[in-house]
């Protein structure tokens, strides 16, 4: 792809991202998605693949049956208040369409079952900016309409997904798979916490990205797309597979990363509102997902093939390893943030 069009395509991204978080008309935030969502179907295709285009193809379909029901319900309720303002949505029906909508272009369970699929025929590249980048226009548009949302409906789905995101990752050998299931659960979490404390949803998406960004950035230098492939990893580069390892256990949450700082701040919040059996079910639900991030660390670390050739060791040459350790930094430094969090809280 010539240079020229692919800083045309990034630029068109973050002008769509910025024009749906920075509009207070409905119709404004419907063209930055629909902006957001043209952009990146070029990046999809880039491969001239078979597999690319069936990715790019159903990413579309998708993305544009949830940009019609935004449409319409935004439609509707101008038609019932009047108003197309953003914080302005006080019909029942358009606001659960729009839950609805909105679930389907971050990928929540039961409406998940694209994300994987596509995720899977795309490069590493591209599956990062879909499940960074993209998931930031209508996560602002969540919290942004939070309070006028339905509640119920929103919990049932962010459980759903704790649930379909842990259970789904356990069989799959693919690593674009794998994250896009991680990518579900986490969004489970972020779901669950906005009708509740907003501030916190803002906080899990902020530690998301960058936690997914290191283990995209981490499996891009380690040229590993499936488990078989990351098993050589240690044998290539030793500093690199520990910290890939680091990564993974902040992506299950556990203590001192910086992962495991969102998912206490939201079960303190929810026992906080009285919802003590959720609580225990959300943090049930994320030892699915543990359990898959610590067969990918035993995989890293404890296995390896009985042949591997020394000229696969190539690892030292590449010079575009420098932000990895800065990530990696990011995906552990945290924690001595957390009491400046629960004064805010």
């Amino acid at each position: 792809m010539s240079p020229y069009t692919l800083s045309m395509l990034m630029s068109s991204l973050a002008v769509g991202t910025i024009t749906t978080l920075s509009s207070y008309h409905w119709f404004l935030a419907w063209m930055g998605l629909e902006i957001n969502t043209l952009a990146i179907i070029p990046l999809m295709t880039k491969m001239h693949h078979p597999r690319a285009t069936e990715s790019a193809t159903k990413y579309f379909l998708t993305q544009a049956t949830a940009s019609a029901l935004i449409l319409f319900s935004t439609i509707m309720n101008a038609w019932m208040t009047g108003e197309w303002t953003i914080m302005n949505m006080n019909h029942y029906t358009s606001t659960t369409i729009l839950t609805i909508a909105l679930a389907i272009k971050l990928g929540v369970a039961p409406f998940h079952l694209w994300l994987p699929d596509v995720l899977q025929g795309l490069n590493m590249m591209t599956c990062l900016i879909l499940s960074t980048w993209q998931k930031l226009a209508p996560m602002g548009l969540l919290i942004m309409t939070s309070h006028q949302l339905n509640t119920n409906l929103l919990i049932m789905m962010a459980l759903t997904s704790m649930i379909v995101g842990g259970w789904g990752g356990l069989n799959q050998t693919q690593m674009r798979k794998i994250m896009a299931y991680s990518s579900i659960a986490h969004l489970g979490w972020m779901i669950m916490i906005v009708p509740f404390a907003p501030i916190l949803a803002l906080l899990n998406l902020l530690v998301y990205i960058i936690l997914t960004s290191s283990m995209f950035m981490t499996l891009m230098a380690l040229n590993s797309t499936s488990m078989n492939k990351l098993s050589t990893s240690w044998l290539k580069t030793p500093t690199l597979a520990a910290l890939t390892m680091i990564v993974l256990m902040a992506l299950g949450g556990l203590p001192p990363t910086s992962g495991f700082l969102p998912k206490w701040l939201i079960l303190q919040e929810m026992t906080k509102q009285h919802l003590n059996m959720l609580s225990i079910t959300m943090a049930m639900s994320a030892l699915l997902s543990l359990f898959f991030y610590l067969r990918l660390s035993y995989t890293i670390s404890m296995t390896s093939p009985p042949h591997i050739s020394n000229s696969n060791l190539n690892w030292r040459e590449k010079n575009n390893l420098q932000i990895i350790p800065m990530m990696i930094m990011l995906s552990m430094m945290m924690m001595p943030m957390t009491p400046a969090l629960l004064v805010m809280n």
